[in-house]
């Protein structure tokens, strides 16, 4: 993908080493430009004004104005696509920054070698093409949103301790990318612990960070969430998200289903594979079985679609309105396989809607 008007990228970065890395890292992207560079968040603010990028890269620690300040000033006054770089140290910052209004992030160069410079170039050019263009205004939106539209949800759901048993298990695979942790958020946090339902997730993430956002994920939502490992359980009211740089597969003991931690495939672009986890739910057999897939490029996602309309299961995507980024949604419903398109915030009480029926 190559913009026909030049991405003007800013780099806020108190690492001399990071910068260059960066920089160097960009500038080999055809149609990219790094217009700039700054060493804190204060002289970020000042270039951000002066300058006014088309992208940021920033780090979050850095010395007088710190990321998140900055993020937030930013997101206040000059709303501008911004990538978080951090260290896998930094993973519940990196999900901090994402509520703030971030659009993404890319792991933090750790060694001064030409490996680590591998390592991040194809997840940060990859990230920067499609960030670059966000539309800010659904960023501002629902960050402004976010707090007060999980409240509601909570309020309007349907309670769920006094259902009666239900049949076969019942399943929810939710499947997200670029703009996904603060979906899966949204819809994890506004589901009360007693639900008769069984979830896991696959958000595209490095390994390293899953972790982090799980444990965030559990601390917001009454659910249990967990990152997954082999042999875990699924069980009804729990959470497993696929660990980062892994794929999430299912495998039946008995009358048990268990998680199953496999490595990628080759020719993988993305992971953790939403198809992979899709495709492995919908062989299961005797699963009643929903598929959500959330805001994200690619198409990671659509064949999985095929597989769980084929056994009968249901599929819920979110709408483009209040997706940072319409790729995989897009793909999934050009499959025609999709039940409901929904914006975001509808996306919690029709799971339980379609889930509990």
């Amino acid at each position: 993908m190559i913009h026909a008007v030049p991405i003007r990228i800013l780099v806020v970065d108190d690492s001399a080493y990071n910068r260059r890395t960066i920089t160097r890292i960009l500038e080999e992207i055809p149609g990219v430009s790094v217009v700039g560079y700054a060493v804190n968040g204060e002289e970020g603010l000042r270039k951000v004004a002066d300058l006014k990028p088309d992208l940021i890269t920033l780090d979050l620690e850095m010395p007088r104005i710190d990321g998140f300040t900055f993020l937030r000033i930013v997101m206040q006054k000059q709303p501008t696509p911004i990538i978080v770089v951090s260290s896998r140290a930094e993973g519940e910052n990196v999900f901090k920054a994402l509520e703030l209004g971030a659009v993404d992030f890319v792991a933090k160069p750790t060694a001064r070698s030409d490996d680590q410079l591998f390592n991040i170039r194809e997840d940060l050019v990859r990230k920067v093409l499609f960030c670059a263009r966000t539309d800010m205004g659904k960023i501002v939106r629902r960050t402004v949103a976010a707090s007060g539209s999980r409240a509601a949800q909570r309020a309007v759901l349907p309670r769920t301790s006094d259902l009666p048993a239900l049949g076969p298990a019942r399943l929810v695979v939710i499947g997200a990318s670029t703009g996904g942790p603060p979906a899966v958020q949204n819809i994890l946090s506004a589901i009360k612990a007693d639900v008769p339902l069984m979830f896991a997730v696959s958000q595209h993430m490095p390994a390293g960070f899953t972790r982090a956002f799980a444990e965030r994920l559990n601390k917001f939502c009454e659910l249990e969430v967990l990152e997954a490992r082999t042999g875990d359980k699924m069980q009804p009211g729990r959470v497993l998200v696929a660990p980062g740089g892994h794929n999430l597969i299912f495998r039946r003991r008995g009358g048990e289903i268990l998680a199953q931690v496999v490595d990628p495939g080759p020719g993988q672009i993305y992971l953790p594979s939403v198809d992979a986890m899709f495709t492995s739910a919908a062989e299961l057999g005797n699963v009643s079985l929903i598929g959500v897939v959330l805001t994200g490029m690619g198409n990671d996602g659509a064949e999985g679609v095929r597989k769980i309309k084929q056994v009968g299961g249901q599929v819920i995507a979110e709408d483009e309105e209040s997706c940072v980024v319409f790729g995989m949604p897009k793909e999934a419903i050009a499959t025609g396989k999709v039940d409901s398109v929904l914006p975001l915030d509808g996306i919690g009480a029709e799971v339980l809607r379609r889930g509990l029926a």
